[in-house]
């Protein structure tokens, strides 16, 4: 409309100024004076449009403000510009409210699973003792042990997840060399019985200053993918100054939509979980295939810290 009308008013004060009804002069004021008069309409009316531009411009996902937006969409605006705040004000709320559902549920899930995972290593330790236990129920044992070990790891690397937006995770100066140490222990238990071999290579030493609780889940989750890529070989872990590569070697592609073929997948879910906590914590992690197909991870630490003799 203001646009409109400011076409019809120059309209009229051409067709003025040609006719001689009304001077040049007096014709150029009455077409400057719309032009600043609609200027002035447009840029009132374009108010909303920039405070909500710059509400959104400082908006953090991590903390949204919902106030701001709840209080730009209770000022008199454009009825377009109303129903946009009122859609976005309606997207932020159900989305913090999913992420507030999402952090609840794994904490709580992963603390209850901590007491029966407890209560099945300690049933599995008192079985263990028992003399007249069959070479089957040795068997059945030590893969309990394992899924136990696994599903430990699983649970610890939710809760870490769960907690991406608190600070509570100590932070401590330590050796990765010896972390890495106790990881691989863990992991040659899931191999046992398998014609796989976990070697740990160290021709570097290197500490850091961060949370060893994670340190060793994501490594721990690196490990577990790529002993679950390898039906046979060997998987080396190495630790190189400011980095730690996982390497498994090169598997045959197997049938699709066969057991073998899920279990090999290269984006498994360990894998997806290594990368959520290198970005949470930015330790850059990369995935390539050298020559002969064999499959790298490796994590690089931007800080690394020498260690003291």
């Amino acid at each position: 409309m203001v646009f409109v009308l400011q076409t019809l008013v120059v309209v009229i004060a051409s067709l003025m100024a040609a006719n001689n009804v009304a001077p040049i002069g007096a014709a150029i004021a009455i077409m400057l004076s719309s032009g600043g008069l609609a200027w002035l309409a447009v840029s009132r009316e374009w108010m909303p449009v920039e405070a909500l531009a710059r509400l959104l411009d400082g908006w953090d996902p991590d903390r949204p403000d919902m106030a701001g937006l709840h209080e730009q969409s209770g000022r008199k605006s454009d009825g377009d510009v109303s129903r946009l705040v009122r859609g976005l004000h309606g997207l932020a709320s159900r989305i913090e409210g999913y992420s507030e559902r999402e952090r609840n549920f794994t904490r709580d899930a992963s603390h209850e699973l901590r007491s029966p995972l407890t209560v099945i290593k300690m049933s599995s330790d008192m079985l263990a003792d028992e003399a007249d236990l069959s070479e089957f129920g040795h068997r059945s044992l030590e893969r309990i042990r394992r899924s136990t070990r696994e599903l430990e790891a699983l649970v610890e690397a939710f809760l870490i997840l769960s907690r991406e937006s608190d600070q509570g995770l100590a932070e401590e100066d330590f050796v990765v060399n010896k972390v890495l140490r106790q990881e691989v222990d863990y992991a040659r238990e899931l191999i046992a019985g398998r014609p796989v071999e976990l070697v740990l290579d160290e021709p570097a030493t290197f500490a850091l200053h961060a949370s060893p609780r994670v340190f060793a889940v994501l490594c721990g989750q690196l490990i577990r993918h790529a002993l679950q890529q390898t039906d046979q070989g060997t998987v080396v872990v190495t630790v190189m100054p400011g980095s730690v590569s996982v390497i498994n070697p090169a598997v045959d592609a197997p049938e699709p939509g066969t057991r073998r073929h899920a279990s090999v997948n290269p984006h498994g879910f360990d894998l997806a979980i290594a990368r959520r906590l290198s970005d949470r914590f930015q330790w850059p992690l990369e995935t390539r295939s050298l020559p002969g197909a064999n499959r790298v991870s490796s994590v690089r630490f931007p800080h690394p810290q020498p260690v003291e003799a």
